[in-house]
């Protein structure tokens, strides 16, 4: 099965290892990535452990609504030694109208584990 980030690359070798704890991201786009998949497959637990906490909203992060992701463009990563930025799109439909997620997030990476830390939306 295809990764459901886009990278090209089977499941199993990209975004998996993340998801089930077998490995941690390397780098924040890494990262990016294996947080859209969990977007994509429901993964509450490993969007919640890969957040910052002091920045973790209480909410739940994923909803029973019908979501269908259709794919992540990553347009740029900015590594900068312990922290970096994302920029995206993550195109998504519901109820059969279609969406953009466009934005730019921040991570930081604490103990050699990246997390997530929040993010900015571009002007249109």
């Amino acid at each position: 099965m295809k990764c459901p980030c886009d990278s090209g690359k089977n499941f199993e070798l990209c975004c998996q290892p993340y998801l089930t704890a077998a490995a941690l991201a390397p780098n924040a786009e890494a990262l990016m990535r294996s947080r859209y998949t969990a977007y994509s497959l429901g993964d509450e637990a490993y969007l919640r452990a890969t957040w910052d906490e002091r920045t973790l909203p209480a909410e739940q992060l994923v909803h029973d609504d019908p979501t269908q992701w259709l794919g992540l463009e990553i347009k740029r990563f900015i590594p900068d030694g312990g922290s970096a930025t994302v920029e995206f799109v993550a195109r998504y439909k519901i109820g059969g109208r279609a969406h953009r997620l466009h934005e730019v997030s921040r991570f930081v990476q604490h103990d050699g584990k990246w997390l997530y830390v929040d993010g900015t939306f571009p002007k249109k």
